[in-house]
């Protein structure tokens, strides 16, 4: 049986796109049985989990968090998913927010199941990767591109100059790592070997309260009993800057409308002041899952960020029957075929489109809606796509693969000067991170190119100095 090694940059509990979408993926890919399928997560030691998981939550052992994973996944899917979880060393980085690998995590799916790779966010995990290439190891390699770091990055101090080095790390990395690249939106940077396809879906729960709305409706009885709300992670980029600039803007013009806001996060402060000294109608409450019950009653989610790729919160309110108001932008293209998708282009038209929904009634999900917004359909997509089903089905890469691919490479006379390029830049790579003071030039955390003591205990690994060993004369 064939083997996929889905590789990401985050876990849970840490609520984010990194941590739960390859979590379902790795579930609904299990499900159809095809193949045997391996989730790859970070683990953090101690002192960076009490940085990272919320609630101060922690875990002793790998063992503990992966129990954790699990129950969280089922409870949401419904279906025990037959999958393997394991774990690589991973640092976190307070500047970055991120969490970055430590060591070469492709040693941590043994050579005898490197057969496809699904590198969820391929830039992030190969920015300082010193181990061996992707595409030596594995048969087939799938990048799928979650972040639009380059819109973050301009918004830092030096913004520009940092983007367009970044931009040009991230063709490199994607050339050298990667077979295929899928992003999910134009969003996202136009990468090598690209096609743009949303393969996420949302969490069954959320359909599930979508179909009680229209259940609701059916009868008679009334869905919503609340406005407008808006959820996400407290920080400037995450549309708190527009949706402050467009409330303060046209105040007048929505005189009597009123904005429900959830969300914690590092801007907190600045957000709530800046909304008080502008006397705007907003009522910040805490963050909480988009699931809770607390959240069905409202009709309008308002959602200005453009600096999301794919905004998972904008999918999940339009699974369960809301209108949504967003940006004309790139990121919502996969949104605009919902009826209840009202997007806007200028400030003025966000106030119309406000006044729509707030005037109008939603209108009950489709079934073939519905499908789209299923992580099935996700799971289709990303296997037409990525080009895994014709990958799976071809039975001349098997367990023997690698030997497979380095007979049909030999058979051809003349030399592929495509991969000889991206050989090189992957070689170049090589040797750059393998330069400690390179790597911190360049925003490592020091000590990453190889993992600590406190991993190889945690993890049950070589101690470093066995792993690496350093010779001197």
């Amino acid at each position: 049986m064939r083997h996929v090694a889905i590789v990401t940059t985050a876990s849970l509990p840490w609520m984010t796109g990194t941590a739960v979408n390859p979590l379902f993926r790795a579930a609904y890919l299990a499900q159809t049985a095809k193949q045997n399928v391996t989730l790859l997560v970070p683990w953090l030691c101690r002192s960076d989990q009490e940085l990272v998981y919320p609630d101060n939550l922690t875990f002793s052992s790998p063992e503990e968090q992966e129990s954790y994973i699990r129950s969280w996944l089922e409870e949401r899917v419904g279906f025990k998913a037959d999958f393997k979880i394991s774990f690589y060393p991973g640092k976190f980085s307070k500047e970055r927010r991120s969490i970055i690998p430590a060591g070469d995590t492709t040693k941590f799916i043994p050579s005898k199941d490197a057969d496809i790779a699904i590198l969820e966010e391929p830039e992030h995990l190969n920015w300082y990767h010193h181990g061996k290439r992707w595409t030596d190891k594995f048969n087939h390699v799938v990048g799928i591109v979650h972040t639009n770091y380059l819109e973050y990055i301009k918004r830092e101090k030096n913004g520009a100059l940092q983007a367009f080095l970044v931009k040009h790390i991230n063709n490199w990395v994607a050339r050298a790592y990667c077979d295929k690249i899928l992003r999910l939106s134009a969003a996202t940077q136009d990468l090598p070997k690209s096609e743009i396809c949303n393969v996420h879906g949302v969490n069954p729960k959320f359909l599930k309260i979508g179909e009680k709305v229209a259940t609701d409706k059916e009868r008679g009885q009334p869905s919503f009993s609340k406005g407008a709300y808006f959820l996400g992670k407290m920080v400037w980029a995450k549309g708190y800057r527009e949706l402050i600039d467009l409330l303060a803007k046209h105040k007048n013009d929505l005189d009597g409308f009123n904005l429900d806001v959830y969300g914690n996060g590092e801007d907190a402060h600045d957000v709530q002041s800046t909304a008080k000294r502008l006397n705007l109608n907003l009522q910040f409450l805490k963050g909480r899952d988009h699931a809770d019950d607390s959240l069905h009653d409202y009709k309008i989610f308002i959602n200005p960020s453009v600096s999301d790729v794919l905004c998972t919160a904008t999918a999940e309110a339009l699974a369960m029957g809301k209108f949504v108001v967003c940006a004309d932008h790139p990121s919502n293209e996969f949104f605009r075929s919902f009826p209840n998708c009202l997007t806007y282009k200028t400030p003025e038209d966000f106030v119309a489109k406000v006044k729509q929904a707030m005037a109008n009634e939603p209108q009950p999900l489709t079934s073939e809606q519905r499908y789209n917004l299923s992580w099935e359909a996700a799971t289709q997509r990303f296997m037409e796509y990525s080009e895994l089903d014709k990958v799976l089905n071809n039975a001349g890469l098997g367990d023997s693969g690698r030997s497979s691919k380095m007979a049909i490479s030999k058979s051809v006379s003349m030399p592929d000067l495509t991969e000889m390029v991206n050989g090189g830049l992957a070689f170049a790579h090589y040797c750059l991170t393998g330069n400690e003071f390179l790597r911190l030039c360049t925003g490592a955390i020091p000590g990453t190119r190889d993992y600590n003591k406190q991993h190889s205990k945690d993890l049950h690994l070589l101690p470093p100095q066995v792993e690496n060993p350093i010779y001197g004369w």
